[in-house]
């Protein structure tokens, strides 16, 4: 029998939303350009923050971590993401170099989840990186201590949600340095 709490979250509403239109059949071949158009999708349609992410890391014991972000820049390179080398993600992906960054944009019912390796960008990319900020999110922070990681995905999922639960579910996959992408079969 379920607790009180979980009928009471049973009863909340999800997947509230308006899916635009999105047509598997003419998928591009390199998940970069779906990103980029789902994003820019998520800022036309007014979705707030549509640059926050989620990433994830492990630390050092096994024990994951996840903490909400800005992506910083998509391309062929990878999705980057920065921040102190002395936090907790600097240290994490300094023992183990790998993430899973997830969007969540609720208003038009789609997600977008990718997860693979992690490289540090050079110095001069994270010195720009970190000129850009502004001069109030600059203070503080020394010289070689910003960083700019890019997480270059071996897997990205898109995910539109429907109301009758038949969400679309496209994966892209790195395959010999290859991407390959299929739809999966909807779920009911």
């Amino acid at each position: 029998m379920p607790s009180p709490f979980a009928t009471w979250l049973r009863g909340q509403p999800s997947l509230t939303g308006s899916p635009p239109p999105f047509d598997v059949t003419a998928l591009p071949a390199h998940p970069v350009e779906l990103f980029q158009a789902w994003i820019e999708q998520a800022v036309a349609a007014g979705v707030p923050e549509p640059l926050a992410a989620t990433l994830a890391t492990v630390d050092a014991a096994g024990v994951p971590d996840a903490r909400t972000l800005i992506l910083k820049d998509v391309d062929s390179l990878g999705w980057a993401v920065a921040g102190p080398r002395s936090s907790a993600k600097g240290a994490q992906l300094a023992v183990n170099p790998a993430a899973a960054l997830n969007f969540w944009w609720q208003p038009i019912m789609r997600a977008v989840r990718l997860r693979g390796p992690v490289r540090e960008a050079s110095r001069e990319e994270s010195d720009a990186d970190l000129a850009a900020r502004s001069p109030a999110a600059r203070a503080g922070i020394e010289s070689g201590e910003w960083v700019l990681w890019r997480i270059m995905p071996v897997r990205v999922e898109f995910w539109q949600g429907a109301e009758d639960r038949r969400h679309t579910r496209v994966v892209y996959e790195l395959r010999d340095g290859d991407w390959h992408h299929k739809p999966l079969p909807a779920a009911g």
